[in-house]
């Protein structure tokens, strides 16, 4: 038997068969909508329908989106390296007050 394929449509998971690829059961609520941006268009949610309505709800509220936060992470990334390799900046200290305490107790 050869590889099934199968896509998930509105949450239920549909076979492809013979390269025909079926049409979701909304094809028509999301006719000219960029899959990207469905987030927007969220029908229990009314506070905004586009990417403009959004950026002007988060500048009001103060909130804002993960992607203001990517060159923390790029900086923070050789520290996370270091974590992972067992590298850690404050064992020298710990070892020495160690021995410090352990040699200043007789």
């Amino acid at each position: 038997m050869g590889r099934r394929r199968f896509v998930q449509i509105d949450g239920e998971l549909v076979e492809i068969t013979d390269g025909v690829e079926p049409t979701p059961r909304n094809a028509a609520a999301n006719a000219g909508v960029l899959w990207n941006d469905r987030i927007y268009q969220d029908g229990s949610d009314k506070r905004f329908v586009s990417r403009t309505q959004h950026r002007e709800f988060m500048k009001r509220t103060g909130l804002t989106t993960i992607d203001d936060f990517k060159n923390d992470w790029k900086k923070g990334e050789q520290k996370r390296r270091d974590i992972r390799a067992g590298v850690d900046p404050t064992r020298r200290g710990h070892i020495k007050e160690a021995l410090h305490k352990l040699f200043n107790k007789r």
